[in-house]
């Protein structure tokens, strides 16, 4: 039987990694589903790379880098990543939620398609089928239980929650976590993300700053794409204007802001 962990780099999903190596739940396997170096925030790839990994394989857990791989036309057999596809000229569409002058977020297709649909193939490779599915560890914990089970069901997949069972909240994953000698992990998402709060957006200005006018110029595009189809602006904040001007450089007070900056699917932010 075929269990996995959907492992984001976060603090939730290695908190589950620490409790694998403790047998306190019953997984071996954790599948990290890369949207992409130039997308991943270089925070949690770090992070990946010099923690997780080497904990990972010091004590006997198969933890397993994925990859988006085209299937069709032009594209089949290469890899994808969600800001090469949001940048490319020839791109009509955007597929992260975001925020549209005047209403909610747009249309979210970057979980589908970069996290669930990448995770499910490779559980489909090792065998997992409808009448034999796999079962897939989602980091939620029990601050956030309001995230679990909004989500796409996959006939081969069935999807538990370790650390609801445990009754567990991000403070006691903050605590097995250093328990085990690691240092916390930052929280994970796309540096570009639509879904990060105001504050996010400040502590990006202000701590990378390279990093927050790159999306600047990324939601610069989006915007003149949706021009160019005839359409009214989209942005990256909630906030109804530009992100330069949305979070001013040297400000501290920000707007109020009624998101709490976590993907409702449960499968991104872990």
């Amino acid at each position: 039987m075929i269990r996995a962990i959907s492992f984001g780099g976060g603090q939730q999903s290695t908190a589950l990694l620490v409790l694998a190596t403790q047998k306190r739940i019953d997984f071996r396997t954790f599948l990290f589903a890369n949207v992409g170096d130039d997308s991943e925030h270089p925070a949690t790839l770090r992070y990946v790379e010099e923690y997780a990994k080497p904990y990972a394989a010091d004590h006997g857990i198969e933890l397993v880098e994925l990859r988006r791989v085209g299937q069709r036309g032009d594209q089949a057999g290469q890899v994808r990543t969600l800001y090469g596809d949001l940048t490319r000229e020839e791109s009509r569409s955007i597929g992260i939620p975001v925020h549209l002058d005047g209403g909610g977020p747009g249309n979210r297709q970057c979980t589908d398609r970069y996290k669930i649909t990448v995770i499910a193939r490779e559980l489909a490779r090792r065998g997992a089928t409808d009448e034999n599915p796999a079962t897939v560890g989602i980091g939620i914990s029990l601050d956030e239980i309001h995230r679990a089970n909004n989500r796409v069901k996959i006939p081969h997949e069935r999807v538990v929650y370790p650390l609801l069972d445990l009754g567990l909240r991000r403070t006691d994953c903050q605590r097995i976590i250093r328990t085990a000698g690691l240092p916390v992990p930052p929280k994970s998402s796309c540096w570009f993300c639509p879904m990060h709060r105001p504050e996010d957006w400040h502590n990006l200005r202000r701590e990378e700053p390279a990093l927050f006018a790159k999306a600047c110029d990324l939601e610069a595009q989006l915007i003149r794409r949706r021009e160019a189809l005839g359409k009214d602006p989209a942005y990256l904040t909630g906030l109804g204007r530009p992100l330069a001007d949305a979070i001013p450089d040297g400000v501290d007070l920000l707007p109020l802001y009624e998101g709490d900056g976590a993907c409702d699917s449960g499968w991104c932010m872990t």
